[in-house]
């Protein structure tokens, strides 16, 4: 990164540089990535490698104003935390969604302020903190609209719980292992062209509001405020682009008939 990447990034995300290595500042700068630059992986399903050096996020995601999804977003996060001065590493953590956990291929950060450690995380879909969160365990920690805790997992170390419908829900764990770049490129290799990778077999496209978050899951748009929640089918071409651009202010250069085999999956 340099000063003018850094002004770009600052113009994208809509924030005025403050440089000022605090917690504040971290929420700042996550609370309006978070907000201005979505969650998606059309590339992905476009057939295209995705790149996670620090240049090649930034020009997709700064310069072309797309999204991205946890290698790029949460990529971004660290190039522009790093060169703030923050003192930062990332993590890689096992999602907890199906009957069996993924590899370690989910990329977060830890970002260490006096005594306190944050799991800083812009790019886990619907399920995205929408704050930085202490890492502090057996201790409800919420956001505007979320609750969440840590535990201690026997097998797998630090996991991250939201609580959803009366119940607890893992998300991911962490083992706060070293991280080297060659991890990353692992699990962005798997992740992102793995036939049993979720980001392979669906569209999904996610983005937050003040008051709540709209997402697109292969046809199904739902668009949710407060306690209301509307539900779209897009039937058509038309309705799928209009819907990038109207929801998500994405206006990607796609193939819609690559997407069609996808698009007609039901919602898993």
């Amino acid at each position: 990164m340099n000063p003018q990447m850094i002004e770009q990034y600052f113009q994208r995300i809509g924030l005025t540089h403050q440089p000022e290595l605090n917690e504040s500042t971290l929420r700042l700068i996550h609370h309006h990535q978070h907000r201005a630059i979505p969650f998606e992986n059309l590339a992905i399903l476009n057939g295209e490698p995705i790149d996670i050096t620090q240049q090649a996020i930034f020009e997709k995601l700064v310069v072309h104003k797309r999204g991205g999804y946890c290698q790029e977003l949460n990529g971004l996060l660290f190039n522009v935390l790093s060169y703030l001065g923050f003192t930062i590493r990332p993590l890689l953590g096992r999602v907890h969604f199906g009957e069996q956990p993924t590899g370690h291929g989910h990329r977060i950060n830890l970002v260490t302020i006096g005594d306190q450690q944050w799991i800083v995380d812009a790019g886990f879909g619907t399920n995205t903190p929408r704050a930085p969160l202490p890492l502090v365990f057996d201790r409800e920690i919420k956001t505007d609209l979320q609750t969440f805790r840590f535990i201690k997992d026997p097998l797998f170390g630090n996991m991250l719980q939201t609580f959803e419908e009366d119940a607890w829900k893992n998300l991911y764990s962490l083992d706060m292992n070293h991280v080297v770049w060659n991890d990353l490129e692992y699990g962005n290799y798997f992740t992102s062209t793995h036939p049993s990778s979720l980001f392979t077999q669906n569209c999904v496209v996610v983005r937050p509001a003040d008051d709540g978050i709209t997402t697109l899951f292969n046809r199904t748009l739902k668009i949710r405020q407060g306690l209301v929640e509307q539900e779209f089918e897009l039937e058509s071409e038309s309705d799928f682009y209009r819907a990038l651009k109207q929801h998500f202010d994405l206006e990607p250069q796609i193939s819609y008939q690559a997407f069609i085999p996808l698009l007609d999956k039901p919602e898993a």
